[in-house]
């Protein structure tokens, strides 16, 4: 699949904002901690991968209510779906210049993930956390991200890679009440 930036200009994808909240003091000091002894920035980003990964459980997966968006919030509470997920990974990706996108998939719901850009070339990863049937893993020579849209039940991958998360996604986070009501407003499509 051919991804397409949404934003020509690469500095974009390293740009603080509301969601991607980099600056944060709690974001820098876990990106600080996780950047103490890896080699190199590769080393680094699939550090951040794994922590978020398998450290800050899918609320879906372990019963939290709570709905975490901003990248701050799901690091310090420990809970997010998706796309909160992609948020954390993404600010502390850029927290150590890493150009970093998100983009969606299109499922029964839109799924939410991250592409880092690596080597001249981006790579999709998925943070979403693993469980049985799902093995996400860091990679760059391949994907291997938690699902693979069925293309005959209509899913798809949606090829933007957004420097900011898509609006609509933003919107049905930063409206729901809590995990249940968020369930039932989840968008279908972008």
């Amino acid at each position: 699949m051919q991804l397409i930036q949404q934003a020509p200009d690469l500095s974009a994808y390293l740009v603080a904002d509301e969601a991607i909240d980099h600056r944060h003091p709690l974001v820098r000091g876990t990106a600080a901690r996780l950047a103490d002894g890896v080699a190199d920035s590769y080393d680094y980003a699939r550090a951040a991968f794994e922590f978020v990964r398998d450290t800050i459980p899918h609320s879906q997966d372990s019963g939290d209510l709570r709905v975490t968006w901003r990248a701050s919030d799901v690091l310090e509470q420990r809970t997010g779906i998706c796309y909160a997920k992609a948020h954390a990974l993404a600010a502390l990706l850029r927290a150590e210049d890493i150009p970093t996108a998100l983009c969606y998939q299109k499922l029964d719901v839109v799924h939410g993930l991250v592409a880092v850009r690596f080597n001249g070339a981006w790579h999709r990863q998925d943070p979403r956390g693993n469980k049985p049937g799902v093995d996400a893993q860091f990679r760059l020579d391949g994907e291997r991200l938690a699902f693979v849209p069925d293309l005959a039940s209509n899913e798809l991958d949606y090829p933007v890679l957004y420097a900011a998360p898509h609006p609509v996604v933003l919107d049905t986070l930063t409206a729901a009440r809590d995990r249940l009501h968020l369930w039932q407003t989840l968008p279908t499509a972008l």
